[in-house]
């Protein structure tokens, strides 16, 4: 390939740390495509005649057919994906073949199939992302009025709703989506036409094979093309934050399927036993969701790491941006996969939720604000008289509305038995009746919005 410069071919050890094509084979079908383009554009601008262009294209195509049929070959003499199928072409198709790389380099050629790559990866990962959120809209309609705790500090804080919870996950799936059409939005834009980093002198029509290739543009700078990752780091940014709330959601879970806790029970199909212990059934696919988080982290800080120092333009040091996307890509795929099918398909004890529920004094609040509207009396003295009723409920073993009315009235007069209409879980549920509250009516309302954004494909 570039042998006429140098006398000696390389070592082996150079031959190994430079060849790509271990894992950019994964790009053969964005190679393929943007070649296609390519050489269409060449036939149509005279730069080559349309017998050559066709014949090409036509050898293009019985590569394609190979590869899909039999896989990408690995010869590490040919380094990468683009030498692969160029070298494939000229055995089927002859000299001709050479004639395809007129006006481009591998700079904008690996650049372009990368783009493309990313480009699906982002449109399968919203596919992914939109079923995890259809799973949480339907399990938060079954279970609107269902009560559990809600936890600050995994401590008992106030009653709310199972599908409030659910719904919770829903909007951080919500922006996680967002982020991805902003990054796609941004990052598609065709670099094919800049040739190694300066365009090049032919009369190409960078247009033309923009819009075959289905960007939105030509990019403006040649430099910038070729030697541009952004769109890559787009990508692991939002993955990487996606990963968090999937993690989050698996964690979750993983405390809720604890026997202690005891509010579900994870689907056999996604748990794994013991190989000495078997009453277990531990919820290894939640866990390794929790850590793929840590690996997908760990790639968007390995891409940062090597391009932070890199001038312009391009520098072979980048050849090592695809392994880490495409490693978070199918971590990710697999994460969403899982915390759908678990969301599906686990069983929720709400008998076990309520009753956590109604043993934390998770309606202190309720007491508090009972007192405030109902007594008038300040919220800061409010809080004092309410902190006073749970140190003696929790002495006698009582729930908060168990407690005697004179045992109440003893901490504070004006305390009478409405004050037993506040104290329920599924008053002080019921109460939550803001905008976003828990209350089931409110918990039904976003889950109607939730449908309707959904199959009116809004992403937020």
């Amino acid at each position: 390939m570039w042998g006429g410069r140098f006398a000696d071919g390389p070592s082996a050890i150079m031959r190994e740390i430079n060849a790509s094509i271990p894992f950019d084979k994964a790009l053969w079908s964005q190679d393929i495509a943007a070649s296609k383009a390519h050489v269409a554009m060449l036939g149509a601008q005279g730069i080559i005649t349309a017998e050559d262009a066709a014949t090409i294209s036509q050898g293009l195509d019985q590569v394609a057919a190979e590869y899909a049929s039999d896989g990408v070959p690995e010869d590490w003499d040919l380094e990468d994906i683009h030498m692969t199928t160029e070298s494939r072409l000229a055995e089927l198709i002859g000299p001709v073949a050479g004639r395809l790389h007129t006006a481009r380099s591998r700079n904008d050629q690996v650049a372009t199939d990368f783009r493309l790559w990313v480009r699906q990866s982002f449109d399968d990962l919203d596919d992914g992302l939109r079923a995890l959120q259809s799973a949480l809209v339907e399990r938060a309609d079954e279970h609107a009025a269902s009560i559990m705790p809600g936890f600050t500090h995994l401590q008992t804080a106030q009653p709310v709703t199972l599908g409030h919870h659910l719904l919770a996950y829903y909007e951080m799936i919500a922006r996680d989506r967002s982020r991805l059409a902003d990054a796609r939005r941004r990052m598609n834009e065709s670099p094919l036409g800049s040739a190694a980093l300066a365009g090049t002198g032919f009369p190409i029509d960078r247009q033309a094979t923009s819009d075959a290739l289905g960007f939105d543009r030509p990019t403006a700078n040649s430099l910038d093309a070729v030697s541009d990752r952004d769109f890559a780091l787009d990508y692991l940014m939002a993955a990487s934050q996606c990963s968090l709330h999937l993690s989050r959601l698996a964690e979750e879970f993983i405390i809720w399927a604890s026997q202690p806790f005891g509010f579900v029970r994870l689907p056999d199909t996604l748990s794994t036993g013991s190989s000495i212990m078997p009453q277990k059934k531990n919820p290894d696919a939640a866990e390794l969701v929790r850590g793929h988080a840590g690996r997908i982290i760990g790639a968007a800080t390995a891409l940062m790491v090597t391009m932070k120092g890199l001038p312009l333009a391009y520098s072979k040091d980048m050849q090592d941006d695809k392994p880490p996307v495409f490693e978070a890509a199918s971590l990710l795929a697999l994460s969403i996969a899982a915390m759908t099918g678990m969301v599906a398909d686990s069983t929720f004890n709400t008998d076990r939720m309520r009753q956590a529920a109604e043993l934390g004094y998770a309606t202190a609040t309720d007491l508090a604000d009972w007192l405030v509207t109902e007594a008038d009396i300040p919220f800061r003295e409010a809080h004092h008289i309410t902190g006073a009723v749970v140190k003696l409920a929790e002495s006698e073993e009582l729930m908060l509305d168990q407690v005697p009315l004179e045992k109440l009235r003893a901490i504070d007069s004006r305390i009478d038995d409405r004050v037993y209409n506040a104290l329920s879980v599924d008053a002080s549920v019921a109460a939550r009746n803001s905008y976003g509250g828990t209350a089931p009516e409110q918990v039904r309302h976003q889950v109607e919005r939730a449908r309707t954004r959904l199959a009116e494909g809004q992403v937020q």
